[in-house]
């Protein structure tokens, strides 16, 4: 009934009328939190990321004069992926990681279907497998990651730096995210061995970025809050 009120000069501003854009939006929604439900612990988040992070996540790739090779780790419904296939040139290599069977069938409609993800298809690809188990002939320039990490055991944090650390480059970048406070705010209400859990993830963590982090970026417009971290695997 809004629409009715609306003029043909107003309706750009008001997308949420467009019944095919309205129809997608709540699909991939419904199906995210879908899999959160079924799947927390690798889903992690109640709704995709709004627009701001995923612009800030890839942000580092966007300033390049080389084609790339890229992996985007965990990419769920795609809110990353949007970003990424936005800034694909002529000779990038494009593959995406996905543990859930579900999200990985949606980004591959994507490609199918999606004019803006159809013309990469060709230089795509979506493994459905952990990030621990993916092989690859060649490291890459940008390691894109959406994994809950606070979700996971530590040994299962360490493991997914290390494949992070394996299948990047010396000077490529990963970038990842963090809800902000999360772990201090988690360490304060759980329970005690949900406790040692968060500290021992946290000092994993911690000592990555103090070793490795070059930039860290703030994302307020997002919900919850979150941290953009940059890394690069060097020591020098």
């Amino acid at each position: 009934m809004i629409a009715i009120f609306l003029s043909r000069h107003h309706l750009p501003q008001y997308p949420f009328i467009f019944p095919a854009r309205m129809s997608k939006f709540l699909k991939e929604h419904i199906e995210f939190y879908r899999q959160f439900r079924s799947h927390f612990q690798t889903t992690g988040a109640i709704a995709p990321s709004g627009r701001f992070l995923a612009k800030a996540i890839i942000k580092p790739m966007a300033n390049r004069d080389e084609p790339a090779r890229i992996l985007e780790v965990g990419p769920g419904t795609g809110s990353f992926t949007k970003q990424i296939v936005k800034q694909l040139r002529p000779g990038d290599q494009f593959d995406l990681v996905e543990l859930n069977d579900a999200f990985a069938d949606m980004l591959n409609h994507l490609f199918e279907t999606d004019p803006s993800f159809q013309q990469w298809s060709s230089q795509s690809k979506v493994h459905v497998c952990p990030i621990q188990e993916f092989e690859s002939d060649e490291p890459y320039d940008y390691i894109i990651s959406g994994l809950p990490m606070n979700n996971f055991s530590p040994e299962v944090v360490t493991e997914i730096y290390e494949a992070f650390e394996r299948l990047l480059k010396p000077r490529g970048v990963l970038t990842y995210f963090e809800y902000m406070c999360v772990r201090p705010i988690r360490r304060v209400v759980s329970t005690p061995n949900e406790r040692t859990r968060i500290r021992e993830i946290d000092e994993v963590i911690s000592n990555y970025l103090g070793r490795y982090r070059f930039r860290k970026n703030w994302v307020f417009a997002n919900v919850p809050p979150a941290w953009v971290q940059h890394l690069q695997f060097t020591d020098a």
